[in-house]
């Protein structure tokens, strides 16, 4: 594979909008940012809360969807944190 490639499996889009996050596990805590784009069965969220990590499971409401999802891979950026979430109860 090369270095740089794009492992995506679905096509995604450019979106905009607020994103709110919910999660109980380690405590119970909300999480807002923003919508950066969408797939299928997944979106991608800027933010800044630099805590939440692979596989934990969050309620997530946005303009174009709500429901539950699995945190796949954070990225931590000047300027907060982007997570990439993959939809498994919409």
């Amino acid at each position: 594979m090369i270095a740089g490639q794009d492992k995506r499996r679905e096509q995604r889009r450019l979106a905009s909008g607020r994103v709110r996050v919910n999660f109980t596990d380690p405590q119970p805590q909300e999480v807002a940012g923003k919508l950066m784009d969408v797939s299928p069965g997944g979106f991608r969220m800027k933010h800044e809360y630099a805590s939440l990590r692979s596989g934990q499971m969050v309620e997530f409401t946005h303009a174009e969807a709500k429901g539950q999802a699995q945190v796949v891979w954070n990225r931590i950026l000047d300027g907060g944190v982007e997570t990439g979430f993959r939809v498994v109860e919409a």
